[in-house]
């Protein structure tokens, strides 16, 4: 009776590993008890019970078919993570450097690819009594005492290691075709220049002289001293203006030989109209025109002369057909030789359209359509022209200077100067004050709409004013100046919600004055303006939600002990459970009272 049963056992264990497993484990990342859990190769042995994160199975009876020493952890072919020639590293557990049977008592773990992959099937001890499996197996007895045969399986791809293609003339193709994909390098293709100038392109000239197609240059500032960088390219309707600065060492030869401090240097070449000028040179070029008066330099014993310190250019388009006219103004300074002398130099290029009507130009750029754009400038009309209201702008040594800063809508700013009028009266004082403060000629209104146009007088709102001259003074020999000015702006949203336009309410110019002696009239005079935007949108009510049902059941029994269970919530989502318990109150009550 004892022999089938053996025979059916070994059957079993034979179909096992190819069949249903009761149960396998998964190498495990802990370290192992046992003197036999690494081989001598420094391989780790696997955990028993996958399901148990704290298992730490203890080596019972090693089992080997015959008498043979079995390697259950060969050596694997490639140690990746062995970095150091010579030298043991760090848990690098199939580094041969470091000469340990047992890497787990020195490591903490073992780096991946240092151990090679294991795959491990187990079933309880006892359903074998006697094993001819040709893999290495062993007897563990888990945290628990329970005891787990298991087989070690030698499955090649837990490896992860593949052999290398050999690549030869006669295979080339076929594996690049097979694992190739697409590559970054492609055929040089020529292309052809385009039709036109795209916003952001660079603008073209020629210098007939050399016959060299070029680019239009700006120069910039770069680095922390702002030095001049030549390379930088203008960019086609992009108007923009740039500072930088240029150092001389020898200021008495460079006065005349660098072209940079030279005004013919900006303006010896042609522009193309567009692209295609470069297949057409003879139809495409448009000569840059000299507005302003631009001297050579000069060297006049220790001054150079003629110096350019400011460069503009404006530069008309129309559209697709290209660039129609530059003409270009200089800006002139001398400059004294001393080492270590320097120049600012200002660069503005500024495009507009070409051929615009009259109307079109006294109008200017808009400042938002309709709505106006927070920062772009506030529009009043100044004798049926267009302009943006300004404010004051000191020059460095603090006194007024005669540019202005414009005011942008929704950005409330102050600015400061100090006058120094000329000799005259007090009306003479009053009035050079006034100037100053809010600009000459005055501004009479202020555009409603950021495209307001000045023959629409409809689109405009006058601007309030308050004079010195409104204010009581009991003195006659004084003086009533303003030193202040004030410029308040009432604005408000308008239209839908998801698409508001700002559009200005009202404007006034408020002055602040001070009363001086007609006899000690003042030589400078510090003078302030303040532009003050107020926001006075009136917000529609906020969308109301979908309606709520609030029932109400004054005949129904429930109704107070629903409230009371749901604790306010609408008697509709009333709880079950409450109805329930109430019920049973009732019945508790009602079977007292019939005992």
């Amino acid at each position: 009776m004892c022999t089938p049963r053996l025979v059916l056992l070994q059957v079993f264990f034979l179909v096992f590993p190819e069949g249903a497993r009761p149960q396998t484990s998964a190498s495990p990342s802990g370290t192992q008890d046992g003197p036999l859990q690494f081989s001598p190769k420094g391989t780790e042995m696997p955990r028993i019970m996958p399901e148990t994160s704290t298992v730490r199975p203890t080596v019972v009876t090693p089992l080997a078919p015959g008498n043979r020493t079995v390697d259950l952890f060969p050596v694997l072919p490639i140690c990746v993570c062995d970095l150091t020639r010579g030298a043991c590293d760090i848990n690098c557990c199939c580094d041969r450097d470091c000469y340990l049977l047992h890497p787990r008592t020195v490591f903490s773990f073992c780096l991946p690819g240092s151990v090679r992959s294991s795959s491990w099937v187990c079933v309880d001890n006892s359903l074998i009594f006697r094993s001819n499996s040709p893999f290495p197996s062993r007897v563990f007895t888990d945290s628990n005492g329970i005891r787990q045969f298991c087989v070690h399986v030698n499955n090649s791809k837990l490896n992860y290691f593949q052999n290398l293609h050999k690549v030869n003339t006669t295979n080339f193709q076929t594996l690049a075709t097979q694992f190739g994909g697409k590559s970054f390098i492609s055929t040089f293709q020529t292309q052809l220049p385009s039709l036109f100038y795209r916003a952001g392109d660079p603008i073209l000239t020629y210098f007939s002289k050399w016959s060299v197609i070029s680019l239009l240059r700006q120069p910039a500032g770069v680095g922390a001293g702002g030095l001049c960088a030549e390379s930088n390219p203008a960019r086609f309707l992009q108007s923009k203006s740039t500072i930088c600065t240029r150092f001389f060492k020898n200021l008495t030869s460079s006065c005349t030989s660098d072209p940079a401090l030279d005004a013919a240097s900006y303006f010896n070449f042609t522009v193309l109209k567009n692209p295609r000028g470069m297949t057409d040179l003879q139809n495409m070029k448009v000569p840059v025109t000299l507005t302003s008066q631009a001297g050579s330099p000069l060297l006049s014993g220790n001054i150079c002369q003629n110096v350019v310190s400011q460069v503009i250019y404006e530069i008309e388009t129309n559209g697709t057909f290209g660039i129609q006219k530059v003409s270009v103004s200089f800006g002139q300074k001398n400059l004294t030789v001393e080492p270590g002398t320097s120049l600012e130099q200002h660069f503005i290029i500024h495009f507009k359209a070409f051929q615009q009507s009259t109307t079109a130009s006294l109008t200017g750029p808009r400042s938002g359509n309709p709505g106006y754009i927070v920062g772009k400038p506030l529009l009043a009309l100044i004798d049926g022209v267009s302009h943006s209201m300004t404010l004051l702008q000191s020059q460095g040594d603090g006194t007024c200077s005669l540019k202005r800063h414009k005011v942008q809508f929704g950005v409330n700013a102050i600015s400061g100067c100090k006058l120094r009028p000329q000799k005259g009266n007090c009306s003479h004082l009053q009035q050079e004050i006034y100037q100053t403060l809010h600009g000459s000629p005055r501004p009479e209104h202020v555009a409603i709409f950021g495209n307001a146009v000045p023959a629409q007088k409809g689109e405009w709102a006058p601007i309030f004013s308050r004079n010195c001259s409104v204010l009581v003074l009991n003195c006659t020999s004084c003086c009533l100046i303003p030193i202040s000015l004030e410029i308040q702006v009432l604005w408000a949203y308008i239209g839908l919600q998801s698409n508001p336009q700002a559009h200005v309410s009202g404007a006034r110019l408020l002055f602040q004055c001070q009363s001086i002696q007609d006899s000690q009239l003042m030589t400078e005079v510090p003078l302030t303006t303040v532009v003050t935007f107020v926001d006075i949108t009136q917000k529609p009510e906020p969308p109301r939600g979908q309606p709520r049902m609030d029932w109400k059941l004054p005949f129904d029994f429930f109704f107070p002990f629903k409230v009371a269970f749901n604790r306010g919530v609408d008697s509709q989502k009333g709880s079950v459970s409450s109805i329930i318990t109430l019920c049973l109150l009732l019945l508790a009550v009602f079977n007292l009272e019939t005992r």
